[in-house]
C-alpha cells in the first residue's frame, strides 16, 4: 500500500497548484459531523489562489492536450489503481469528514471514485467522429473534437470524492487541464488524492485543487475569463449565481442540481422488493443524494398496507456512529443543515402532517462522544398537501413523505407537480404501464422496479430546475471537447 497518503498531517490542508502543495493566507474550520467538533483547517482561497491555479493549468495544457488518448488513459488507470491501494484510508477519511458511514464510503464512494477514472480511461478510446461526402462539389467534410482548455470543476459535499472524480476523469481524459474546487465542508479526500497525482504520472498543473467557499473561491473561478467551461454539482440557487457570473464570458456550462424525486407505486408492485429498495432510496447516505426518493405516491388500494410496512422497515434503518458496521446512516453534514431538515419536519407537523417515525418520535442512543453530532433518524411523514413546501422543496435529509393516488394519470400529474425533474422510480409488474409512465414523467432518469442502477455510458442529468446538460460516456466527451467541422476540396 502507498504510505505517502498517510503521512500528510490532517490538521491543516494546503491548496495543490502546479504539482505543489501551497499554503494559504487564511483558513476555515472543518467539522467532524459525528462529533460536532472542529478537526482540521481548510484553505480559504480567493482570487489570488485561483489566478495561480489557472496559470498553472494554462501552462500545462499544450503538453497534456498533445498526448494521445492512450497515453492519457494510462495515467487515469494508474490513478485508479492508487485509489484502490488506499481504499481504506480514503474511506475512513471520507466518513470522518462527511458524516456518512464507513461502510457506505468503503463500498460506494471510494470504489466508484476509482471506477470513474477506469471508465473514462476506456471510454475516451472508443469515440468516433462524423464524415460526409459531397462528391458533386469535390468536397469531403469531417469533424474533429478538441479539448476546450482549462475546466473549472465545482463539486458538492454529499459524495465528495465520487462526484469530484466524475468530473476530473472525463476532463483530463479528453485533454483538458483542471482547476477544481471541492466543497469547503468536505475537502480531505480531494486533498489526499492530490498526493497520488504525482505518483500516477499526472504532470504538474494538469490537476489543480483550490479549496475554499463558493462566494470567494467559486466566484473567482466561475468569473475567470480564461476558464471557458464550468461543471457544477450542487444547489439550484448556486447554479443561478454561476449562470449569471459566467454569462459575460459565454462559457460552456454543465449543471447537475437538486431533485424532489417521486416513487410511484402501483397496486401490482412486488411489495417486498419495493419496500426494501424504497427505504434505501429514501434514506441512503442520510438522504443526502440528489437521486434520493422524497415523495412516495402509493395506489390507494394498497396504501395502508404499504404505509404500515414501510414505517416498520424505516424504523429498522439504523442511524448511529459512522464507524459502527451496523449503522445504515451516519450524521448529516452540518449543524445548519440538520436544523434546516428538522425545520421541514416541524413545518409538516404544523400543517397537520403525521410523523410516523424518526425525528421527534424515536430516540437515538449515541455514545457520549457523539452527543453533539448532527444525527437524525429516518423520518416518514404522511397527510401533507402536494402544495406544501415539504412536498415542493428539496429537503436533502432522511425524510420522505407518503401520499395516496387513484389513477395512472393522477400519479403522473403528482409526480410532475414540482419544479424539479432529476429522477423518479416506478413500481409495477405491468410492462406496458411502466413504459407509459416512464415516458410521461418529467425526469432525466427513471428507474422501474429498482433504484440507482447506473450504466455510466448513459446520459445523467435533470430536467426543469434539476439542471442543464448531461454527463456520461458520450455526453461528457461532447461537453469536455469542442467540435470542429473541416471541409477539404479535392
Amino acid at each position: 500500500k502507498s504510505k505517502d497518503i498517510q503521512t500528510l498531517s490532517f490538521t491543516q490542508r494546503f491548496n495543490y497548484i502546479g504539482g505543489q502543495f501551497v499554503p494559504c493566507r487564511s483558513y476555515i474550520d472543518s467539522y467532524n459531523p459525528s462529533t460536532g467538533e472542529v478537526y482540521c483547517k481548510v484553505p480559504d482561497s480567493g482570487e489570488e489562489e485561483v489566478e495561480a491555479a489557472v496559470a498553472a493549468a494554462k501552462e500545462a495544457f499544450p503538453e497534456w492536450s498533445a498526448r494521445s488518448a492512450e497515453q492519457r488513459a494510462k495515467v487515469l488507470n494508474k490513478l485508479a489503481d492508487l485509489i484502490d491501494a488506499n481504499l481504506e484510508e480514503l474511506a475512513q477519511a471520507e466518513s470522518r469528514d462527511q458524516g456518512k458511514t464507513v461502510t457506505f464510503a468503503r463500498t460506494v464512494d471510494i470504489p466508484r471514485s476509482a471506477y470513474n477514472f477506469r471508465f473514462f480511461a476506456s471510454s475516451v478510446l472508443h469515440h468516433t467522429t462524423d464524415c460526409s461526402q459531397m462528391d458533386h462539389m469535390g468536397c469531403l467534410n469531417y469533424t474533429i473534437r478538441c479539448p476546450v482548455g482549462v475546466a473549472g470543476l465545482i463539486s458538492p459535499w454529499n459524495l465528495p470524492l465520487y462526484l469530484l472524480t466524475w468530473k476530473i476523469a472525463p476532463a483530463i481524459a479528453t485533454g483538458n487541464t483542471v482547476v477544481a474546487k471541492p466543497s469547503e465542508m468536505t475537502s480531505v479526500t480531494a486533498w489526499m488524492i492530490c498526493k497520488l497525482m504525482g505518483q500516477a504520472g499526472v504532470p504538474p498543473g494538469v490537476v489543480n485543487m483550490v479549496f475554499g467557499t463558493g462566494p470567494k473561491a467559486g466566484h473567482a473561478l466561475v468569473g475567470h475569463p480564461e476558464v471557458p467551461l464550468i461543471s457544477f454539482t450542487g444547489s439550484t440557487a448556486t447554479a443561478q449565481r454561476i449562470t449569471e457570473r459566467s454569462a459575460p464570458y459565454c462559457k460552456k456550462l454543465s449543471l447537475e442540481l437538486g431533485g424532489k424525486n417521486p416513487a410511484i407505486i402501483f397496486a401490482d408492485a412486488d411489495l417486498d422488493q419495493c419496500i426494501e429498495t424504497t427505504v434505501r432510496s429514501s434514506f441512503s447516505n442520510q438522504g443526502e443524494i440528489c437521486l434520493c426518493t422524497s415523495r412516495i405516491y402509493v395506489e390507494r388500494s394498497i396504501y395502508s398496507t404499504f404505509l404500515e410496512r414501510f414505517v416498520a422497515a424505516a424504523r429498522k434503518w439504523k442511524t448511529g456512529v459512522p464507524s459502527d458496521p451496523s449503522s445504515n446512516n451516519g450524521a448529516l453534514i452540518s449543524k445548519e443543515h440538520l436544523q434546516k431538515v428538522q425545520s421541514f419536519v416541524e413545518l409538516a407537523k404544523s400543517e397537520g402532517g403525521i410523523v410516523h417515525c424518526g425525528e421527534g418520535v424515536d430516540q437515538l442512543h449515541l455514545p457520549a462522544a457523539n452527543a453533539n453530532g448532527y444525527f437524525m433518524p429516518a423520518t416518514v411523514i404522511s397527510g401533507i398537501s402536494d402544495s406544501s413546501r415539504v412536498m415542493q422543496e428539496e429537503i436533502f435529509g432522511p425524510v420522505t413523505c407518503i401520499s395516496p393516488f387513484d389513477t395512472e394519470d393522477e400519479a403522473v400529474s403528482k409526480g410532475n407537480g414540482v419544479r424539479y425533474g432529476l429522477a423518479a422510480t416506478v413500481w409495477s409488474r405491468d410492462v406496458g404501464k411502466v413504459h407509459r409512465v416512464a415516458k410521461r414523467l418529467q425526469a432525466g432518469l427513471v428507474w422501474t422496479n429498482c433504484w440507482l442502477v447506473r450504466d455510466l455510458n448513459l446520459p445523467f442529468g435533470g430536467m426543469k430546475n434539476s439542471g442543464v446538460g448531461r454527463e456520461g460516456g458520450k455526453d461528457s466527451y461532447h461537453f469536455f471537447t469542442e467540435v470542429k467541422s473541416i471541409t477539404i476540396k479535392h
